[in-house]
């Protein structure tokens, strides 16, 4: 189309520029597919020859291994065990200290070949009886010879522990191949129903919460409340079963006041009171319960290591005090404390207050005497 002057109209060269702008889009269109298959061809070429070469690479390196294999496998498990028997027998004497009331040296324990020689010798059959620390109730089968008495020996509880467990009374008899139930310390088991608190089971069987709570096998809905679970079974230590006469008189030991000099001349009591709870393999000290709350005294002069709550738990607030001669006295569940670490003391200076804090279930001192880092009963020491 043209106009008068001869020259292509407007509508004319807009059509014509369009066409041309649609044939280079194309075109380009065409170029940058024809760009990507080169590149694609390109990349795929370098890259297959590349992991083919990586592929060589590891095959002979894999080769190699192979061969190698099994060469040093001898070497390495005979050192390997070397050093984990000595490894062994470093820890052995530190492992055996960690279990509670066991004093066995592993060093001078018999040997396999003394230990049958000694049962072949003898024709009668006998029941090794287990040094393990038991946390319930075991079944033992009565043998030819034995009495209450002897079994009570044998397991280190008392005669009326198995007598009441048994639903014995003391002139009953036991014969061979009966079955006796035998609790792992002294005193009685209880079955936990509703509305039972360690204070009326304790209460029920004349013994000590703080007993109850300090038996490690105990467990307890709340540890912070010592909430019970309605059918579970209680060991309550040193329990006597209601209405029944013990066969041994049950004494309850009142200490002296404190600060008085016993016999030994080495300790004083620390405290006046009650002995709530005496020494056993889970309770390392005796607990001493007193309702006024007295002030608590020095067992000897010494340095203070200790004086306060540390781990906010267990023995709750504490002082501990270093007598410089191998002996340490540790004084538990103070409610106030008078001194601070690294002060001095004299035998009988007062050093804090009876009370209740940390795992406890009334006013006492739990008192503990170490020699060399061995617990001692408070008892021998004081008495």
């Amino acid at each position: 189309m043209t106009d008068q002057s001869g020259e292509p109209s407007a509508g004319f060269r807009t059509k014509r520029l369009t066409k041309k702008i649609f044939l280079g889009v194309l075109f380009g269109l065409y170029e940058f597919k024809f760009f990507l298959k080169i590149l694609y061809r390109y990349l795929f070429k370098n890259l297959h020859i590349s992991f083919i070469k990586f592929e060589t690479i590891k095959g002979i390196f894999v080769a190699i291994l192979y061969r190698q294999r099994g060469k040093n496998a001898k070497r390495f498990m005979h050192s390997g065990m070397a050093a984990l028997t000595a490894f062994g027998m470093m820890i052995a004497p530190i492992v055996a200290q960690e279990f509670p009331g066991d004093s066995v040296d592993p060093w001078n324990t018999p040997s396999p070949s003394s230990v049958l020689s000694a049962s072949t010798e003898d024709p009668e059959t006998t029941t090794l009886i287990s040094d393990k620390v038991r946390d319930k109730a075991i079944e033992y089968k009565v043998l030819p010879g034995d009495t209450v008495g002897i079994i009570a020996d044998k397991f280190g509880v008392s005669t009326d522990t198995i007598l009441w467990q048994n639903n014995l009374d003391a002139k009953s008899s036991i014969k061979p191949g009966q079955t006796l139930e035998i609790l792992p310390v002294t005193g009685v088991s209880h079955k936990v129903s509703k509305g039972d608190t360690v204070y009326s089971i304790a209460k029920k069987y004349d013994s000590s919460p703080q007993a109850i709570v300090d038996f490690p096998y105990n467990t307890f809905v709340n540890d912070e409340t010592f909430e019970l679970a309605i059918g579970q079974i209680i060991i309550v230590p040193d329990g006597v079963k209601p209405s029944e006469k013990p066969t041994a008189p049950r004494v309850r030991r009142i200490t002296p006041d404190a600060g008085t000099v016993v016999a030994s001349g080495a300790f004083v009591w620390p405290a006046g009171g009650t002995i709530s709870q005496n020494f056993a393999w889970y309770h390392k000290g005796v607990d001493i319960a007193n309702r006024a709350a007295p002030n608590i005294v020095a067992a000897d002069a010494g340095k203070i290591v200790v004086a306060g709550w540390p781990d906010n738990y267990g023995y709750g607030n504490r002082v501990v005090i270093d007598h410089g001669n191998g002996y340490k006295t540790l004084y538990g569940h103070l409610s106030s404390i008078y001194v601070v670490s690294g002060q001095t003391v004299t035998r009988g200076a007062a050093i804090g207050k009876m009370g209740s804090t940390g795992r406890s279930t009334g006013i006492h001192l739990h008192f503990e005497v170490t020699n060399n880092g061995v617990y001692l009963n408070p008892l021998n020491v004081l008495r």
